[in-house]
């Protein structure tokens, strides 16, 4: 997802914004996320209903319900240890803690440009999705918002997935580091490693639900999951540090769990109605937008995809700092990539 130069960049950062008194030692900061991260696997395990097996699928309802209201119980209660660590250990106010968990204060243009610079970065999914396969009247239309959030899949995936896992690995991890004063440039590349090895568990589910498939696959499933996981968590973790914004961070989870993975390769293809809309009753406004199937395209959509796709990584690398820039920022990076 992040350009190498953003990656190099990192490597000129050097001290928090602001000087906190070390009330933990690194080593502290490390087994604090260690238990937090297994506080928020764990419950997935703890009960039938959530437990996963052969038999039942992680997308099941009863077990999306089930573990969102767990991992929901784990956050809170991991925050208000985090805010209690803040607070008591470090002999400041509430409203610092807020700052440090990213709550508060809500900066609303830090959100919009968060968001913005991530859509940049998306411009070639975007266009494949929004116009290559005409999706862009759904949404001024809100459709596909609605129909995203209407299952159960989709609210985990697109709201609560997103708002637990950063509560957890942004807002309860990073602090932790700021605590003991770990140098932004560290934070931005150890924190995520936590938030990619909370996603290795799901190459036990994987095995147990699909017996069918490889060991070998399985696991190259899982090493790519992770790989991609800890990517997105670099850039969320920078997020974080330079807006000081949990909700940007959540906002912007949630948009790339929707836009998924950009093609690297293959053709764009258009997609078509296979039958048409339907109107559920007199009275439902909501319309059924039909199942939609793979079309042809000439040559040029594909050339300007990936131009489009080469464009809005360049872009990204440009607007990295100034659209992150932010007075309510939780730490200084000394120099950057221009």
């Amino acid at each position: 997802m992040a350009p190498i130069g953003f990656i190099a960049s990192l490597s000129n950062s050097l001290y928090p914004k602001q000087q906190v008194v070390p009330v933990i030692s690194e080593q502290s900061a490390a087994l604090l996320s260690i238990a937090l991260t297994v506080f928020y696997v764990a419950p997935f395990y703890l009960s039938p209903s959530t437990r996963p097996s052969p038999t039942l699928s992680r997308d099941a309802p009863s077990v999306i319900r089930a573990r969102v209201r767990m991992v929901t119980l784990s956050c809170v209660i991991s925050m208000l240890f985090v805010s209690w660590l803040i607070v008591k250990g470090n002999n400041t106010s509430l409203s610092e803690a807020l700052k440090l968990l990213g709550v508060w204060p809500i900066g609303i243009f830090d959100i919009a440009q968060s968001f913005l610079l991530t859509a940049v970065l998306f411009t070639g999914p975007l266009f494949e999705r929004g116009i290559a396969e005409g999706e862009w009247r759904e949404w001024i239309r809100g459709g596909r918002i609605s129909e995203s959030l209407s299952g159960w899949i989709g609210w985990r995936n697109y709201v609560a997935g997103p708002v637990t896992e950063e509560a957890i690995f942004r807002a309860a991890i990073i602090p932790l580091h700021l605590l003991a004063q770990v140098s932004p440039g560290r934070i931005v590349f150890i924190a995520p490693l936590y938030f990619g090895i909370a996603h290795v568990h799901h190459f036990y589910e994987f095995r147990l639900t699909h017996a069918d498939t490889s060991v070998l696959a399985s696991l190259l499933r899982s090493i790519f999951q992770f790989g991609y996981t800890t990517v997105f968590g670099w850039y969320a973790t920078f997020l974080y540090l330079r807006t000081g914004s949990l909700w940007a961070v959540i906002l912007v989870h949630s948009f790339c769990n929707w836009c998924g993975l950009p093609r690297l390769w293959g053709r764009v293809e258009a997609g078509y109605l296979t039958y048409p809309p339907v109107v559920r009753g007199k009275k439902d406004t909501d319309i059924n937008p039909g199942h939609t199937a793979p079309g042809k395209l000439g040559l040029v959509w594909t050339v300007a995809y990936y131009t489009l796709l080469v464009a809005g990584a360049i872009g990204f690398y440009h607007q990295l700092w100034p659209l992150t820039e932010s007075i309510h920022a939780l730490a200084s990076f000394t120099s950057h990539a221009a």
